[in-house]
């Protein structure tokens, strides 16, 4: 099984912001009185999750009044149903890895037992006890948690509305995240976290770092697992080099791998879900597709994507400009095309990884309170990882053609 992460580029906008070099912060949590029933802050972040707490902590430190705006649970993705519970089901699979391999350095340790029920309940005491840890954070830091749906405003300066209250500050950052995209019956990776036992046959679809992580903990755990994807390999977006190795790497831990082939219609049938299977030929020596069928089906788990999230948020009617995508438009400096406005992490749609929006959450602190002008993150070159079954690889984001591009350039 695999843990990795990828980068996307994402065309950005120049928005100019004029900022003081001395920043004066509010009383703490003052409302003005001139303007009823507003709360009024220095920094408002709309979005719990990785890079929305990094930038409120770091805006908090500086001295600004700040609030944090949740719908959900703080710690966002990776806390609740990403990167957190994912390795520790990785860790699983990796302990049941070693199992197979006890005998032969001399341990004799019998016929082993694994309990999902009593993993599950594990993990989860383990995120609930990441999300109090969270919300004691911005309790100490004096930030201000309220929990709901926000909503911007048309009001003249930026506001956000949420449970009937408004909020508005000079400096609002969106960091909302991303949601998995699915496709009707079946789950995707966060009803994967909702399995209340270990599935006997399983079918992930899609050729992502996630459909290829679920399907190898899925497999290596005991759940016979096939894997649909549209082209010859997994981690297409990757180096081809790393892509074909993990490939080669899935189909040796024992998952059943459909290359070129997509799933054309599922059912529902007394034993489970019906998949009906179209596969092309390879070589593409002719357009015939064979049709298969894969049955009693328990788990069919879709991981074809994330779509930025912010149904809601109104961001259409105040001018903030999206990409074709849905993902909020920012340049260099996570400006929006709306002054006052920022974003950062997955809404962005640029390097969905963790330690990159806390890294961009950071930097705009710095450069929104404590006037360093040019703080910024760089996303030329991302380091990235992946965990495979028995490796541990140190990867580069830029791939090598990108990188003889850049040396030509040189």
């Amino acid at each position: 099984m695999f843990l990795t992460r990828s980068c996307r580029q994402l065309s950005s906008v120049s928005v100019p912001v004029a900022l003081s070099r001395t920043f004066v912060p509010r009383r703490r949590m003052a409302s003005d009185p001139s303007t009823e029933d507003i709360t009024r802050l220095d920094f408002l972040v709309v979005g719990g999750g990785s890079g929305g707490l990094a930038g409120a902590r770091r805006a908090a430190e500086l001295g600004a009044t700040t609030a944090v705006i949740e719908s959900h649970k703080l710690g966002g993705t990776c806390v609740n149903v990403g990167c957190v519970p994912k390795k520790v089901m990785w860790n699983a699979a990796v302990h049941a890895e070693y199992l197979h391999d006890h005998s032969d350095y001399g341990f004799e340790v019998g016929q082993a037992h694994f309990s999902w029920e009593t993993l599950k309940a594990k993990r989860d005491a383990y995120v609930s006890h990441l999300n109090r840890i969270y919300r004691n954070n911005l309790d100490k830091a004096k930030i201000q948690t309220i929990q709901g749906q926000a909503r911007f405003t048309n009001d003249p300066e930026p506001t956000v509305e949420v449970n009937g209250k408004k909020y508005t500050a000079p400096h609002i950052l969106i960091a909302t995240g991303g949601y998995l995209q699915w496709a009707g019956l079946g789950i995707t990776s966060d009803g994967f976290f909702e399995l209340e036992s270990l599935p006997k046959r399983s079918v992930v679809v899609g050729a992502g770092y996630i459909a290829v992580e679920m399907a190898g903990i899925l497999s290596t755990l005991g759940s016979k697992t096939s894997l649909i994807i549209r082209q010859s390999g997994v981690l297409r977006n990757f180096d081809s080099l790393i892509s074909a190795n993990c490939t080669k790497e899935l189909q040796n831990s024992g998952v059943d791998l459909w290359k070129c082939s997509q799933v054309t219609s599922v059912k529902k049938t007394d034993t489970g879900l019906e998949l009906t299977i179209a596969t092309r030929d390879l070589e593409r020596k002719n357009d015939e597709e064979k049709i298969s069928t894969i049955e009693q089906v328990d788990c069919l788990l879709w991981a074809i994507g994330r779509q930025p999230h912010t149904s809601g948020l109104n961001i259409g009617e105040i001018g903030i400009e999206t990409d074709d995508r849905g993902h909020i438009i920012v340049d260099e400096f996570q400006n929006t095309s709306r002054r006052g406005i920022y974003a950062v992490g997955d809404v962005c749609g640029k390097a969905l990884l963790t330690p990159v929006a806390i890294a961009a959450g950071r930097k705009l602190a710095h450069r929104l309170f404590e006037g360093k002008e040019d703080s910024k993150l760089d996303y030329s070159c991302i380091p990235l990882w992946s965990l495979a079954t028995h490796q541990l690889e140190q990867l580069v984001s830029q791939k090598r053609k990108q990188l003889k591009q850049e040396e030509k350039r040189m």
